[in-house]
């Protein structure tokens, strides 16, 4: 079963998402997935309990992982039934496994960035491909280093402390002239758009073997299971219904024709059975993509780094599939956009660790460098708004409050909050419209209670208003006003651009 919803097929009836998720805790099949693997995972003589990690690891290596639109909705150890990440799920298995994490933002440009920077998309300012989009003479492509001097990034950190810093990426929203590059050494991205794993991890293993004796920290990342990526060598359609009839291929073209329906209608027309092949497709992605880590693994454990390493693996945002009877993402903040997967595996780690309080992607850089107890700049100490969630692999709660935003291709601009107690507000800017969810009784969030809870409305609403006016940024100074900032260039036909 493929379906997001993890729909009984027997009487269409809809399973609790989140509630499937807490009692599954590690995912059907990942116990059987683990078992399959390789020492690498499973560990070997010498490996420790988590209960005696030491939680320190000055001068101990990261690679640190991105793959890039993973939807945590499929992901065997947050709960999906389908045995499509085994590698991940190992490796959750035998590490600590975040089943509530969610994204800044809910498309690359801006929620990578906050990895790297520890601030909100409001702060580090790339919100869109273009700061300024005036078409024909004066566009500016968005530029850490201009939006934002006086930040200073995880891998300038790790530099500054002796680190050698290698990025292999897909490039598109990760790419180098965006600012990603700050801090690196060496900093690939893929020719042309939306470039694959396959072609990163062998660039990746290349640097990896010139700089084994030394510490490092790499970013490895790739758009497999992105829309418009496609395979290679093709689909072969393994989680297909035999008996679809291939309406759809799957292809770029027709992904991208969907996503743009739903930005211009607000909805996209599909029908039940073409909604479960492009979950199916996805699927298809997903388990292509977990093969070529794997492999990357045994490269990796070859070179004999895996007792030196902490590994991160995450993804920037997930991605819609007809939920919210959409396409794609950036444009919304629903969970299939924002709960991402986000698992730490410690040097020597053997006993695995479920942690389900709520934590946010902006908590990843102090994390890593909490891990590391390297020496922080004062600048980069006072411009991390995340909190080290090290005290959370101890035992200690580290459950919070989290916020997120998006401005995606200036079509909308939205803010939100997400309490720790299940309740989400998500506050449209360009007409103050207002949504109000209770994720613990309406997990799809389908029922609006704006209405019916007024007061709670306007006091989340305050909070969103107040801390996005803390963090320099008053919603109220200015008019949100929806333009047009392209990311492909389908998306602006008849628009010179430079």
């Amino acid at each position: 079963m493929s379906q997001h919803d993890n729909r009984n097929e027997s009487d269409g009836a809809l399973i609790n998402r989140r509630e499937f998720i807490k009692k599954t805790a590690v995912g059907v099949g990942v116990a059987a997935a683990a078992m399959a693997m390789p020492g690498f995972i499973l560990g070997k003589a010498g490996a420790v309990d988590v209960t005696d990690l030491p939680m320190k690891y000055k001068d101990y290596n990261v690679v640190f992982v991105s793959f890039d639109a993973l939807q945590a909705a499929h992901v065997g150890a947050l709960g999906y039934p389908g045995n499509v990440t085994p590698t991940i799920d190992a490796m959750a298995k035998q590490g600590f496994n975040f089943t509530n994490n969610i994204s800044v933002a809910s498309w690359t440009v801006p929620a990578s960035m906050t990895w790297f920077t520890g601030v909100y998309p409001s702060e580090h300012r790339l919100t869109n491909k273009f700061s300024v989009f005036n078409p024909p003479n004066n566009n500016v492509i968005s530029n850490l280093k201009k939006l934002s001097p006086e930040l200073v990034t995880l891998a300038e950190v790790l530099k500054q402390n002796g680190y050698a810093t290698g990025g292999f990426t897909g490039n598109a929203g990760v790419s180098g002239g965006f600012g990603y590059s700050q801090g690196f050494d060496e900093y690939f991205f893929e020719k042309g758009k939306f470039g694959s794993m396959g072609v990163s991890i062998p660039k990746g293993l290349e640097w990896l073997h010139k700089n084994k004796d030394k510490k490092f920290f790499m970013f490895l990342h790739g758009y497999d299971m992105h829309g418009q990526n496609i395979p290679v060598e093709g689909f072969d359609y393994r989680f297909v219904d035999k008996g679809y009839d291939k309406r759809y291929t799957g292809s770029a073209a027709e992904q991208e024709a969907l996503r743009e329906e739903g930005l211009e209608k607000g909805t996209v027309a599909l029908r039940d059975e073409d909604v479960k092949f492009w979950r199916a497709i996805y699927d298809e992605k997903i388990q292509r993509t977990d093969a070529r880590f794997k492999k990357f693994l045994e490269e990796y454990e070859k070179m004999g780094l895996m007792d030196k390493t902490i590994f991160v693996l995450t993804s920037d945002h997930g991605t819609e599939f007809h939920e919210h009877k959409r396409f794609d993402h950036g444009f919304s903040l629903y969970d299939e956009l924002i709960h991402v997967p986000l698992i730490i595996k410690l040097p020597k780690q053997k006993t695995g660790k479920v942690i389900k309080d709520q934590i946010s992607s902006i908590d990843v850089m102090p994390t890593v460098l909490d891990l590391l107890d390297v020496k922080m700049p004062d600048n980069a100490k006072k411009q991390l708004r995340g909190a080290s969630l090290v005290v959370g692999l101890k035992g200690k709660d580290v459950a919070k409050d989290v916020f997120f935003e998006t401005d995606y291709r200036q079509y909308t601009y939205k803010r939100g909050i997400q309490t720790k107690d299940g309740w989400k507000l998500i506050y449209t800017l360009e007409n103050k419209s207002r949504e109000l969810y209770n994720l613990k009784s309406d997990p799809h969030e389908t029922k609006n209670l704006v209405e019916q809870e007024p007061r709670r409305a306007y006091e989340l609403e305050q909070r969103v208003f107040a801390h996005f006016k803390a963090i320099g940024h008053d919603l109220n100074s200015r008019q949100w006003i929806p333009g047009l900032n392209p990311v492909y260039d389908s998306q602006a036909k008849g628009v010179q651009k430079k």
